[in-house]
């Protein structure tokens, strides 16, 4: 698969932990991203740990500069980003949400994917390699629910502005790919604090809980290798790949 070097966010845990250790397994070098510690590095040498709040949007643009110096880049076949970290909350009604808990939400599900994507794109576009870029959604984004405005919205943005940049990339020179990937619901600690919520605060608490119980949930390492597999696949005109459960 040659020389392949991804930046994957959210890596401590769920979908983004699979990830990463899916890719080293390969041998492919992962610079993951993620508020919390990790421990990938104690065992894979070609892991680097990056401890940082995406919810700081204003230093995300020295992060990815800081990072992409630290890698030989006349010598990279294939260098991708996973835009993977996201928050659920707040699980509430909009006029019950405060002002800080919907700046933070937007600021790390929405505003720090498009940011990362955009100092991506400008830093590797002298690259001859093949650069992609995978920004991981959710059916939310296409369907209204109660009490999940600010998670709808925000994949939401994320379908449109990954539209929005692919439009844009096929005018370059030298584009880099941009999909958006929709995991289906998947068994992480996103779902286990919406199926744990009290039902007068959060009214699809049931649904959650119904569908969990029902063995319904993928696990984080089947989607971690559906995701590497879109990865893998050549571009298409389509930059939405459809649910799970749709393919």
């Amino acid at each position: 698969m040659g020389n392949r070097i991804f930046i994957i966010t959210g890596t401590s845990k769920g979908i983004g932990r699979q990830l990463a250790e899916l890719c080293l397994e390969k041998g492919d070098t992962v610079y993951g991203i993620a508020r919390g510690a990790s421990d990938l590095n104690n065992t894979y040498e070609r892991y680097t740990h990056v401890q940082f709040d995406l919810e700081d949007t204003h230093h995300i643009d020295d992060l990815i500069s800081g990072i992409l110096d630290q890698i030989p880049l006349a010598s990279v076949e294939c260098i991708g980003l996973i835009n993977n970290a996201a928050m659920l909350e707040p699980l509430k009604p909009i006029d019950q949400c405060l002002a800080s808990d919907i700046s933070i939400h937007l600021n790390i599900s929405l505003a720090a994917p498009m940011i990362l994507t955009s100092s991506f794109i400008r830093y590797t576009s002298h690259m001859p390699a093949r650069r992609k870029i995978i920004n991981v959604s959710s059916a939310s984004g296409s369907y209204p629910a109660p009490s999940m405005a600010a998670y709808c919205t925000s994949k939401a943005g994320i379908n449109m502005f990954t539209q929005c940049v692919a439009m844009e990339q096929t005018s370059q020179s030298n584009p880099a790919e941009i999909i958006v990937f929709d995991p289906g619901m998947v068994d992480t600690e996103l779902q286990a604090v919406a199926r744990g919520k009290d039902a007068e605060e959060f009214a699809l608490s049931g649904v959650f809980q119904n569908v969990y119980e029902s063995g319904q949930l993928r696990s984080p390492g089947d989607v971690a290798q559906a995701l590497l597999d879109c990865f893998e696949e050549s571009a298409t005109s389509d930059n939405i790949v459809p649910t799970m459960d749709e393919e």
